[in-house]
């Protein structure tokens, strides 16, 4: 790559990490067709790419977050070789698997372990999404508002209706406990 793209790429790459909308907005904007070629001259729809390439741009702000992701490609060239990846595993899992890929992209990055962490990732999430709906309440309700409602724990000791912010603290951190123990429960299961 010239030093002028490698340096377009890699402030692009540094933008992703940072959730930069205008450096999300311009990736989107030169890779998001490829990928719709992709898929659609795949036996997909236009649905379908809309998925994978959200996907794709998953896998790349995860490794764009790591700090340790070296880009030795394009972006676009990644982002197809993930996108390819994903939707080709797609198209496997739904029987319409076609022996004849149409992939006009003639270069090949290897995604193998990115995907696999990826994948793990989503499994992980998946557990944790569960034993959040088995943790049962009060203890649901508060981690939810603490982490995704980004609630103070003042304002969660009022709306609990808990002395004051330290008892609340003090039952988060027992939700946590008790969340953790959950999910390494369930985490053992699949290790098996």
């Amino acid at each position: 790559m010239k030093d002028s793209i490698l340096e377009e790429e890699i402030s692009l790459l540094k933008g992703l990490a940072r959730s930069d909308k205008k450096s999300v907005e311009v990736i989107y904007s030169q890779n998001y067709n490829l990928v719709q070629a992709l898929v659609v001259n795949n036996n997909g729809t236009t649905d379908d790419a809309k998925d994978i390439f959200q996907e794709a741009m998953m896998v790349l702000f995860d490794k764009a977050r790591s700090g340790n992701f070296e880009l030795n490609c394009q972006i676009r060239t990644y982002l197809y070789a993930v996108a390819r990846r994903l939707w080709l595993k797609k198209l496997s899992k739904s029987n319409r698997y076609i022996a004849d890929f149409d992939d006009t992209n003639e270069t090949q990055i290897a995604v193998d372990d990115d995907m696999v962490e990826h994948e793990q990732k989503d499994a992980e999430f998946d557990m944790m999404h569960t034993a959040i709906g088995t943790l049962g309440e009060p203890c649901k309700s508060l981690l939810e508002a603490f982490y995704f409602k980004n609630l103070s724990m003042q304002e969660i000791a009022e709306n609990f209706g808990y002395t004051n912010a330290e008892n609340a603290k003090t039952q988060k951190y027992k939700c946590l406990m008790r969340l953790k123990k959950i999910f390494f429960s369930q985490y053992k299961k699949t290790d098996k």
